[in-house]
């Protein structure tokens, strides 16, 4: 059993994954919550808090990513991550709901900075591959923008993406979030008439050598890629919380 129980809920359709991953944290004394549906995960958040969630892409009615966003508008500091048997790219093209996306890959050139700026089209998205040395990526990205010509807003506190900004200004967001929450800031943004590009720098993370790749990496994108070990998710759960 754990010291320190948490609270988690667990939402997925397929409910024999759903009970199977629900009786794996209640036999290491964790308290769960489990819901087959976006809406019911939704209600879940407006009347319990909870330490971290688990939650399926792929749901009918409302999907794993429109509930997310949803649910980070009512409680913004819920810790939620995505499963699903999508690569990264593919689910982020979910969460912009059809808005165009680049992917931004180090080692990269001013050049195709440039060129991506150009090609995603009215409020695209661009994704810095995350950066695990010490180079501060967001500001050079802003800083070739800037030298071409472009209007280009560093953004390093998501607080200041609610304030009145340019709608023609190319924003780089490089603000420390896991990849997923940095797509939710992202969506506040497009939504509310941003019409240039923005490039979204997901948190890096230093690797070891403990475990597999998919949960080296779960901290940086909040994404939980299909299949996985629910062993390894035990050994991680604690540190997935804090």
């Amino acid at each position: 059993m754990m010291s320190n129980p948490l609270s988690i809920l667990v939402v997925d359709d397929d409910r024999d994954n759903a009970a199977s991953l629900g009786e794996l944290f209640e036999f290491e004394g964790h308290r769960v919550h489990v819901v087959h549906s976006g809406r019911e995960a939704i209600d879940a958040y407006v009347n319990n808090s909870y330490d971290i969630a688990f939650m399926d892409v792929m749901m009918p009615e409302k999907n794993g990513v429109e509930s997310f966003l949803e649910i980070r508008k009512l409680k913004p500091s819920a810790r939620i991550f995505m499963m699903t048997g999508y690569s990264v790219e593919e689910l982020l093209q979910q969460a912009v709901r059809g808005g165009a996306m680049g992917v931004l890959e180090k080692p990269f050139e001013a050049a195709e900075v440039l060129r991506i700026a150009q090609s995603v089209g009215q409020g695209g998205l661009v994704v810095a591959a995350p950066v695990h040395d010490h180079q501060d990526i967001g500001m050079a990205i802003h800083s070739t923008l800037h030298g071409a010509g472009f209007s280009s807003k560093l953004v390093r506190d998501v607080g200041e993406l609610s304030r009145p900004m340019d709608a023609e200004q190319v924003l780089v967001l490089d603000a420390h979030l896991p990849l997923i929450d940095a797509v939710s800031s992202y969506q506040d943004v497009h939504q509310s008439g941003h019409r240039a590009a923005t490039f979204v720098v997901p948190r890096t993370g230093k690797r070891t050598n403990a475990g597999t790749p998919v949960f080296r990496d779960v901290g940086i994108t909040g994404i939980l890629n299909k299949p996985f070990d629910p062993l390894d998710l035990l050994t991680r759960l604690q540190q997935l919380a804090a």
